[in-house]
């Protein structure tokens, strides 16, 4: 029996699971849906089998570390159609992964300096994809930047009633690249480069450990 193939099938099922029961929370009780989401995922970074978090390391991990919620960075936006040259990235043995700028923000430019784009994942099955990097990358997060939206993985707050896009940067969450070398990801690209610090969701792998303290 392929052990590891149906692990990382439930490990993507809890993910799944998890995201629907926070956007349902999320519509009245933001705060309570982030609290929710640090603790699930937590408790899946220090036992799941398909933990990015390494075995060797599981002993010392004392959770996921996060920034306290900030209802300032939570957004409601719309968007609109934007177009751009496709940005191809160079995943080692998963092959190479094509995203196209397809959206842009509207409304965002007075809380974050800028807009950010929001990426179509081009190949089989699709998908939306938002990374970001801020001023806080490479000191308090990780230098790569971090994922909002990956709809590939079920990270994804959806919409309200009214179509508008749910941002919320209290769960921006670091890619398994933060936490392993043996995992290569796309990281965040210029257009969502931010000049400010956006102190809201997941710090530094580093600070989940009780070795860092």
């Amino acid at each position: 029996m392929a052990v590891a193939e149906f692990q990382l099938a439930e490990w993507r099922q809890l993910i799944f699971d998890l995201y629907r029961q926070v956007r349902v929370l999320a519509q009245s009780q933001p705060e309570q849906a982030w609290v929710l989401w640090h603790h699930e995922r937590s408790k899946l970074y220090g036992k799941h089998e398909m933990s990015p978090v390494s075995p060797d390391e599981r002993d010392k991990f004392s959770g996921l570390a996060v920034f306290p919620y900030d209802p300032t960075l939570r957004f409601i936006t719309k968007v609109e159609r934007q177009h751009g040259e496709c940005v191809v990235y160079d995943l080692g043995s998963d092959g190479k992964l094509s995203v196209e700028p397809f959206a842009i923000t509207k409304g965002l430019v007075d809380a974050l300096g800028k807009e950010i784009t929001l990426y179509r994942l081009n190949g089989y099955g699709g998908g939306i994809f938002l990374p970001f990097k801020d001023a806080t990358s490479g000191k308090n997060t990780y230098g790569g930047g971090r994922y909002l939206i990956d709809t590939i993985k079920g990270a994804d707050l959806g919409t309200d009633s009214d179509g508008r896009l749910v941002i919320d940067f209290n769960f921006a969450y670091s890619p398994s690249c933060a936490w392993s070398s043996q995992y290569v990801c796309p990281l965040a690209p210029v257009q969502n480069t931010l000049s400010q610090s956006i102190e809201a969701g997941e710090k530094t792998p580093k600070e989940s450990f009780i070795s860092a303290a």
